[in-house]
């Protein structure tokens, strides 16, 4: 049960009021209302992360999703387990990402991505192993993303994990299972 009460979109204003009546029902949105325009701010960034960036979709589920599992963040990954689902990920490389960089079900570019992704979460700089590789191979403007990326979503675990926001319930009231996950 979450820590705080929901917000109510109804009591929305502004710019949040606008977006409650364009974004899907999903608690962490309902979450964020309290801050008031901070929704909207979130919002965008998170909008060009998912939709407006030159980062490979897949390469950018892969690092979501570990940041995710680093982080204990259960409705992080039932989210974008399901977002991954959707781009065509498949169950063995979804189980990969909660095994580690070693795992053989990533190609290179992958397992660079995930080493560079745990580097970041447990050390915040990612040490010249893990970043070399990439910039070796990324463009600057995809490194930067990746890196703004791995920030936002542990930003992102860390609101949802503190708060206790729940897992979104149908309406019978049982949490909705998402492909993927465990509940």
């Amino acid at each position: 049960m979450a820590r705080i009460p929901y917000f109510d979109p109804a009591d929305a204003t502004g710019r949040a009021a606008d977006l409650y009546s364009k974004v899907p029902h999903l608690n962490v949105f309902r979450m964020l209302g309290h801050g008031g325009e901070l929704l909207s701010n979130f919002m965008a960034l998170g909008n060009h992360l998912l939709a407006g960036s030159k980062l490979d979709p897949v390469l950018r589920e892969i690092a979501i999703i570990r940041v995710g599992v680093l982080s204990k963040a259960k409705y992080e990954i039932q989210q974008h387990e399901s977002i991954g689902r959707k781009l065509g990920m498949e169950d063995a490389l979804l189980a990969a990402i909660h095994s580690g960089p070693e795992d053989s079900a990533f190609d290179d570019m992958q397992q660079l991505v995930m080493a560079f992704t745990d580097d970041i979460v447990a050390n915040v700089r990612a040490s010249d192993a893990t970043f070399e590789p990439l910039r070796a191979k990324f463009s600057l403007c995809e490194l930067e993303e990746l890196i703004i990326t791995i920030g936002y979503y542990m930003m992102v675990c860390r609101f949802l994990e503190t708060l206790d926001v729940d897992l979104e319930e149908d309406p019978d009231g049982k949490a909705v299972k998402l492909p993927g996950m465990n509940n």
